[in-house]
């Protein structure tokens, strides 16, 4: 009797689960797509409530700041210090996050969010409020980044992790303007490989050079 009633409130534990997450899905979208009709400053949390059909507290039960509603998604500038701290023993930290960015660029050009991705950037591009967020995620990043060298590489000296880390964000800097210039308004399934192609010598030429110094 108590294995059932143990396994009736699981269950119910997670059916409220997936409840909540398809809340927060939708609120999501909902907010996302009004943000890149609109832009990020002329819609607020009430409106995206209201078009969701839920009440403005349950949109910040779920994202406790506006901004949140926008940058949803697996946290980006968590993802270089997972690869360093993940590496393989005696992996060259450039080549782990050379790695780490093309994994995720293929990634990224083979997500349904491909077609809008270029409205998405406008949207960040053209909000204060969205750029400042994202200058503190970067700086973030590179806090992060830092201790994860020093603790995964600890024959790295401070400054030495501190470069490594400011790099790393400088190149991702260059190659989203790359991405952003070699992909066009309307991207083509059919030339994701061509997209891929591009980005790819290019993030050759960024790697190649955080690896050896610049050549000219």
């Amino acid at each position: 009797m108590l294995a059932k009633l143990l396994s009736m409130e699981n269950q119910e534990v997670g059916r409220r689960e997936r409840k909540k997450q398809q809340t927060r899905q939708l609120i999501s979208d909902v907010a996302t797509g009004l943000f890149m009709e609109r832009g990020f400053d002329q819609v607020t949390v009430a409106e995206v409530a209201k078009a969701a059909d839920v009440a403005v507290q349950t949109v910040f039960n779920h994202f406790p700041t506006k901004e949140d509603l926008l940058f949803d998604e697996d946290a980006w500038w968590l993802g270089p210090v997972r690869a360093i701290r993940e590496a393989d023993p005696g992996a060259g930290v450039i080549e782990v996050l050379e790695q780490y960015y093309l994994d995720e660029l293929r990634m990224r050009l083979r997500s349904e969010h491909l077609v809008t991705w270029k409205a998405f950037a406008r949207t960040i591009e053209e909000s204060p409020a969205l750029l400042a967020r994202r200058r503190k995620n970067a700086e973030e990043m590179e806090v992060l980044m830092v201790q994860a060298l020093q603790d995964r590489y600890p024959q790295l000296d401070p400054l030495g992790a501190r470069v490594i880390a400011a790099q790393y964000q400088a190149a991702q800097k260059v190659l989203e303007a790359e991405f952003a210039r070699v992909l066009p308004e309307q991207p083509q399934a059919s030339h994701v490989a061509r997209y891929e192609e591009a980005m790819e010598e290019a993030a050759d030429v960024v790697f190649g050079a955080l690896k050896h110094g610049w050549r000219g």
